[in-house]
């Protein structure tokens, strides 16, 4: 993967994949957000099969992102 894919993917995930003020179905949250990452790095001129080259399935991965925002923010506030 190029080197402008990698730092577009690390930027989008950073910046799209927090925790939800309201409960969110993830898998659901995370389909939209593969959309719009795909038309997002299509407009920068990044195919989407060269972000899938290096991390595999963006909807997973977003998913696991999510997650784990949850489950950072769920920490925060129980302590």
């Amino acid at each position: 993967m190029s080197e402008s894919a990698i730092e577009f993917l690390q930027e989008w995930i950073c910046e799209k994949c927090k925790a939800p003020a309201e409960p969110i179905r993830i898998d659901k949250q995370a389909e939209t957000l593969a959309r719009e990452c795909a038309e997002e790095a299509a407009e920068a001129g990044i195919p989407l099969e060269e972000l899938q080259e290096e991390v595999g399935d963006i909807q997973e991965l977003i998913a696991s992102r999510l997650e784990d925002a949850v489950e950072e923010r769920r920490e925060a506030d129980a302590a």
